[in-house]
């Protein structure tokens, strides 16, 4: 398994730190009154995780280290992000980044969970960082494992592109420093049987460009990347059809790990052949185990506009 020092990662983190700093954004920090968090969407989540949840953002909008920290598993715990290429394989690699990062936080800063989707063995996360935290706003799907109560792996997704793509490619690591894996080798899947099941039949479907019998008939599919969002069967499955062959998470990818219950959670996804290698797809399960929302994300920053452009083409209707 590659990994990079944890030097490499602090001072990232300490970049980040930097610009997160500026006067113009700390004034504007100070001037903000208390702002209320946007209703979570649990419906799809057992009690039990969103409870393990929700404290972990508590404890982290809190800017506390060691409250954040009680949150995950000592052994095994891995911490990525997927976009950036950041690594950090222990919990005291992880502490040190929030020991260092923490204490420059504003009191207005948040960090929010939106959508909550498994149980309390693995989830899908959807979640916010607001722009005091990092300069700009983070809008992120994660993959999390639990242990005992604990997050044993976490895996963050999100898109370069909204955060700025100077700004993001100044601070990913570069390819070669890019873990080969993200210790779900360790952790192992969780997920139950029937969301393994549901993510092949639609990792499949995507990759072969027909989703017949997979969708609700009012779902939606939802892409942050492109910023699009397509409602319902029909249109899904048309879409899809159009654009199997390029999509990043459509033809020539595998899944890397999976997450969640019987009512939806989601998988991660690589792709070599592709310009962007991975992502995550989330979805949501009605009780005949259609699905009736998907959300994916993945590092648009990778593409240039061109190319963005023709993927968005394939949204156009005819």
């Amino acid at each position: 398994m590659r990994r990079f020092a944890r030097r490499s990662v602090l001072g990232g983190m300490g970049a980040i730190a930097a610009t997160t700093l500026t006067a113009p954004l700390a004034a504007a920090a100070a001037a903000k009154t208390s702002v209320p968090n946007p209703a979570l969407d649990d419906s799809h989540a057992t009690p039990r995780v969103t409870r393990l949840v929700t404290s972990l953002f508590r404890d982290k909008t809190s800017r506390s280290v060691d409250g954040t920290m009680a949150h995950f598993s000592r052994n095994p715990m891995f911490y990525t992000d997927a976009t950036l290429g950041w690594y950090m394989p222990t919990w005291e690699a992880l502490r040190a980044v929030f020991a260092q990062y923490m204490p420059t936080w504003p009191v207005t800063a948040r960090s929010y969970p939106t959508k909550i989707i498994g149980d309390e063995r693995s989830a899908i996360v959807v979640f916010t960082d607001s722009p005091e935290l990092f300069g700009h706003e983070i809008r992120l799907i994660a993959a999390v494992d639990f242990r005992d109560g604990r997050v044993a792996r976490q895996v963050d997704y999100w898109d370069g592109r909204h955060f700025g793509i100077e700004a993001t490619n100044q601070l990913r690591v570069t390819q070669t420093q890019f873990p080969l894996t993200y210790g779900e080798e360790v952790v192992g899947e969780q997920s139950s049987p029937v969301l393994r099941q549901v993510a092949a039949s639609l990792h499949a479907a995507l990759g072969a460009g027909d989703t017949a019998g997979l969708f609700t008939p009012d779902a939606t599919f939802e892409d942050l990347a492109l910023r699009t969002r397509l409602a319902g069967a029909q249109a899904i499955g048309a879409y899809v059809t159009r654009a199997f062959r390029t999509l990043p998470y459509g033809a020539g990818s595998a899944i890397r790990h999976t997450v969640g219950s019987h009512q939806g959670g989601g998988y991660e996804w690589i792709n070599e052949g592709n310009g962007v290698n991975h992502g995550i797809v989330a979805f949501e399960l009605d009780e005949h185990q259609k699905i009736s929302r998907l959300i994916t994300t993945w590092d648009g920053s990778r593409l240039d506009d061109t190319t963005m452009t023709a993927h968005l083409a394939d949204t156009l209707e005819r």
